[in-house]
């Protein structure tokens, strides 16, 4: 990523394929889900700006929404790592030019590979070159792959680059090894794989106030239905809309000592007094602390949730320095 990625702080505006600003036609497209926007993307990305400097246009993804597994197995939707508003915080602060989505459903799941690539990238977009990953596929039945995009490229007058897999100590870096890991609560581990900490972008709602009441007033959160993090609790910092940041505490799940009703974010900030109702926010996972508990009494939560602050101070106090990226995020709100 480069030094000055983000340094603006405007975050880039989502446009739909059949409204590109006439600035974005003509220029180098990153091309792919982007789910987790993750080591390997950043990598892509790279290639993208290179190319884009080289020619002399800007850079922007091309992505897709809904994720086209959710359009094909809806009762199973596919654990969003970083729905729009997240993917777009990230364009912006890897230092994109734009942003154009994709409406994935159905209907566009028929569009063959060569409607796709005369249609769409000549017809609407006038790509000069597209960046791709090497597991990228494409069109009706996936019948497009990276290999029939470069032959279609030097046939149409575009230029074609596949980026290799990038790989750590263990094993090549996806999007599926980054959910696996938080479905587990392994939130460092995931953190590594992404190259900045995971977050989630969410209004702060009302609740029943119990925190209140027990001394630990939280801001609750309801997080999309297809989030599978594993139920617990967790060391976070919460960022405000005005760019302040706040170490907090925070519980994902059910509530098994009061109700076991849906799941719910409910983050307490550590020496923190404000009123943060109807404020969108952003909370980062920084480290695990334990699984959610049922307590015989309310006594015994009080005191583990005692524990459990103690705990994310000295965890937020010893944890490692921001990335370049996460201090990049942290401008574009």
């Amino acid at each position: 990523m480069p030094a000055n990625a983000g340094a603006s702080g405007k975050l880039l505006t989502p446009y739909p394929l059949g409204r590109v600003p006439a600035a974005l036609t003509g220029a180098v497209y990153a091309i792919g889900n982007f789910d987790g926007v993750h080591r390997g993307h950043a990598v892509l990305f790279e290639t993208a700006r290179r190319k884009a400097r080289d020619i002399g246009v800007p850079l922007a993804a091309l992505t897709f929404e809904p994720h086209p597994r959710t359009v094909f197995r809806p009762m199973a939707p596919v654990f969003r790592l970083t729905p729009l508003d997240a993917k777009t915080r990230l364009f912006t602060a890897l230092g994109l030019d734009g942003v154009i989505v994709i409406p994935f459903d159905r209907d566009f799941a028929t569009l063959t590979a060569d409607a796709f690539v005369e249609d769409e990238l000549v017809g609407r977009l006038a790509v000069k070159a597209a960046v791709v990953g090497y597991d990228f596929h494409f069109g009706k039945s996936r019948g497009g792959s990276p290999e029939f995009l470069g032959e279609a490229g030097a046939r149409l007058g575009f230029d074609v680059s596949v980026v290799d897999p990038v790989s750590d100590e263990s094993a090549i870096i996806s999007s599926s090894r980054v959910r696996a890991h938080l479905e587990l609560g392994e939130v460092e581990a995931a953190n590594q794989l992404l190259g900045y900490r995971w977050f989630v972008i969410s209004e702060v709602v009302g609740g029943d106030r119990r925190g209140r009441n027990l001394g630990f007033p939280t801001a609750n959160m309801r997080l999309g239905s297809d989030c599978r993090l594993r139920h617990g609790i967790y060391a976070v910092r919460l960022r405000r809309a005005d760019g302040s940041e706040h170490g907090g505490v925070a519980s994902f799940g059910r509530r098994p000592t009061f109700d076991d009703g849906d799941p719910l974010l409910e983050v307490h900030l550590i020496d923190f007094s404000g009123d943060l109702y109807g404020e969108r926010v952003t909370v980062s996972f920084c480290d695990w602390i334990r699984p959610e508990l049922r307590f015989d009494s309310v006594d015994g939560l009080v005191a583990e949730m005692n524990k459990d602050r103690e705990a994310a101070r000295r965890m937020l106090a010893g944890a490692a320095s921001d990335s370049q990226l996460d201090l990049a995020l942290a401008a574009t709100e």
